[in-house]
């Protein structure tokens, strides 16, 4: 079964809507003020206990600084944190010092099949292939053929589309954020609908 993960959570209904849909993991957007979804880590650690057990809290970064991302992994407030930005093999190396048995993520932008050569060389635990403007469109989903790991589709995703993903891709795992929003916040039955069809094999 295909695994899903509901990102951008940033009001506490977004919590008490995961809650519901229970998706295998919720992402925060942690210190990037780009990003309307954008929180403290402190506010993230006020929402983490709002959540569920069951699903998986995960903190997305863009070149962060590793003592803050270590210090929200060996406090518990997240179970993984998923690297955006220009993160290289020294930052996720840095990072498992810091946070020892941490899970790492690691996001490329898919252009050629040269990014995906460097999705497959990556030490992070899991890779993220994504389009990675924020536009909430796909990447060419015809190169994610050439990566030869298990890895989480992301970009442009929405609860219509992912029926087509899961059956062409076969992804290990699906990350969504603006696909299951209305106006900019996440709408419940867009949630519930994606998580759904994701598990709908």
């Amino acid at each position: 079964m295909t695994k899903i993960k509901i990102c951008g959570l940033y009001r506490p209904e977004d919590v008490e809507y995961v809650n519901e849909a229970k998706p295998d993991w919720c992402g925060f957007i942690i210190d990037f003020p780009r990003s309307h979804r954008n929180l403290t880590p402190d506010r993230v650690r006020e929402l983490r206990r709002r959540l569920a057990p069951g699903v998986t809290p995960v903190g997305v970064f863009v070149d962060s600084p590793v003592e803050t991302v270590a210090a929200l992994l060996n406090d518990g407030t997240i179970a993984a944190a998923q690297l955006h930005g220009h993160e290289d093999e020294g930052t996720i190396a840095a990072l498992r010092r810091a946070a020892p048995g941490c899970t790492v993520w690691k996001a490329f932008q898919v252009r050629s099949p040269a990014d995906l050569e460097a999705a497959d060389a990556s030490a992070a635990d899991l890779v993220l292939l994504d389009n990675g403007y924020g536009t909430g469109a796909p990447f060419d989903w015809s190169l994610a053929g050439g990566v030869q790991r298990s890895y989480i589709l992301a970009g442009g995703l929405t609860p219509e589309n992912i029926p087509d993903a899961v059956k062409k891709l076969r992804p290990w795992g699906l990350d969504i954020s603006s696909g299951v929003e209305t106006d900019k916040k996440k709408d419940l039955n867009k949630i519930l609908a994606a998580v759904a069809a994701a598990r709908k094999e």
